[in-house]
């Protein structure tokens, strides 16, 4: 979560836009982008999952999978990291890569 933060905030500092903003408290990160909407993004310890809201795709529960080393929403098999930075390149007009996987590389 720590990466994602430090990431989205490169990407908020280089828009420079004063409607978006991201805060990370209590494992809970939230995205706010002014008329493209909010993301909220929080840890589920008990499920070892990653839950997702976004207001482009809707609600996902990313389970860790050691195979692939990533978050992976079992439903359609896509990572976490690739279903954020498709939809946060639409946002933002521009190729965005979170570099979010693969998950020990990021520790």
């Amino acid at each position: 979560m720590e990466l994602m933060l430090e990431s989205i905030e490169n990407i908020l500092d280089a828009e420079a836009n004063d409607e978006y903003e991201v805060d990370y408290s209590s494992g809970v990160l939230t995205l706010r982008l002014g008329a493209h909407g909010t993301y909220v993004i929080n840890k589920q310890p008990p499920n070892k999952q990653i839950w997702l809201s976004s207001p482009t795709s809707g609600p996902k529960r990313y389970d860790y999978v050691p195979e692939k080393d990533d978050w992976i929403y079992l439903r359609d098999g896509k990572s976490l990291g690739q279903l954020l930075n498709g939809e946060l390149s639409t946002v933002f007009n521009r190729a965005i890569d979170l570099q979010l996987g693969p998950i020990s590389d990021c520790i």
